[in-house]
């Protein structure tokens, strides 16, 4: 495990690199969708630098977070359909991991 920039304990590298994650299927247009939001930010750097009214600045902030929210959701649901699923059908101690993985996982989401 690894400590992210913001304090989350994230998987290392070499526990995940050989997984096939649930969003793979979906990996293009997950890219797309983050690039789009990538642009947004880019987009509130310029109206910064380009002095854009405050308010006209926060409403470009609340579009990319929510875009960001939806895209998290959008992964939640695919780690949910496949790592989750994959777990129980496994048995064990997996799915109780898992399904614990993915409460903090909401709870993380729920502070934002």
């Amino acid at each position: 495990m690894t400590t992210t920039e913001a304090g989350a304990t994230a998987p290392s590298a070499d526990s995940t690199q050989n997984a096939t994650h649930g969003y793979h299927k979906q990996k293009d247009e997950h890219l797309k969708r983050l690039r789009r939001i990538e642009g947004q930010i880019r987009g509130l750097q310029r109206m910064v630098d380009e002095d854009i009214y405050c308010i006209d600045i926060l409403t470009q902030v609340s579009a990319s977070t929510k875009a960001l929210q939806s895209f998290a959701l959008q992964l939640l649901e695919e780690h949910l359909r496949h790592c989750v699923a994959d777990a129980a059908v496994r048995g064990g101690d997996e799915i109780d991991a898992k399904v614990d993985e993915a409460t903090k996982a909401i709870a993380r989401l729920l502070r934002t």
